[in-house]
């Protein structure tokens, strides 16, 4: 083992430290406040709906090339709902952004 796979596993358990911080402690912190909790949930459970209809949306086309590097119609509908899911909340996004400016103008 040389200091470059010293430094690799370092690395790596980082990322796991820093990953579970990121899960556990708004965990802790929301069970001080159930109703943020709730509306988490509700926004995880929006976003889960919204990627299972973009990817009802999406299609399973396979190119020879996709084939060729093990792409099966599994994997490109996955891969196409998730852009589809991208593209959908960069529109609201944008969509929230305008009306919040405009609604600005008008107060």
């Amino acid at each position: 083992m040389d200091e470059f796979d010293i430094l690799l596993y370092l690395g790596y358990t980082l990322v796991i430290i820093a990953a579970l911080g990121a899960i556990v402690l708004p965990l802790i912190s929301a069970l001080g406040n159930p109703k943020g909790l709730l509306k988490s949930g509700l926004g995880v459970v929006a976003i889960v709906a919204l990627y299972f209809i973009a990817y009802a949306l999406s299609g399973a086309e396979v190119t020879p090339e996709y084939a060729e590097r093990g792409v099966g119609p599994e994997l490109s509908k996955a891969v196409g709902g998730t852009l589809i899911m991208a593209y959908m909340l960069l529109g609201v996004s944008v969509l929230g952004i305008f009306f919040t400016e405009i609604s600005k103008i008008f107060k």
